[in-house]
């Protein structure tokens, strides 16, 4: 499986994961900052392990990375949206 399989894959059961704890009455607002927290910790781990910590200079690439991933988000979420209605303005009625 490609790294980026992996990815979506991981991606996929992060969300299951936060839509269970939604359903079991978990605040959106809560799981939502419990996430970044977690992708906080884990960044930093994936590149100082469990014994060292980011320089600024490493916080900043992390925070340049999720603004990049954010951002592919925002724009697939805009045309997801976009194809929508449009098929909405093309249906008969």
């Amino acid at each position: 499986m490609s790294d980026q399989d992996q990815q979506m894959d991981a991606t996929n059961r992060f969300i299951s994961l936060a839509n269970e704890l939604k359903d079991g009455g978990v605040p959106v607002h809560v799981i939502s900052w419990s996430m970044l927290t977690a992708g906080a910790v884990y960044s930093t781990f994936s590149v100082a392990g469990n014994t060292g910590g980011l320089n600024p200079s490493g916080v900043d690439k992390v925070v340049d990375s999720f603004r990049d991933c954010m951002n592919q988000v925002q724009e697939a979420r805009k045309a997801e949206l976009s194809a929508a209605g449009a098929e909405l303005e093309n249906e008969q009625p």
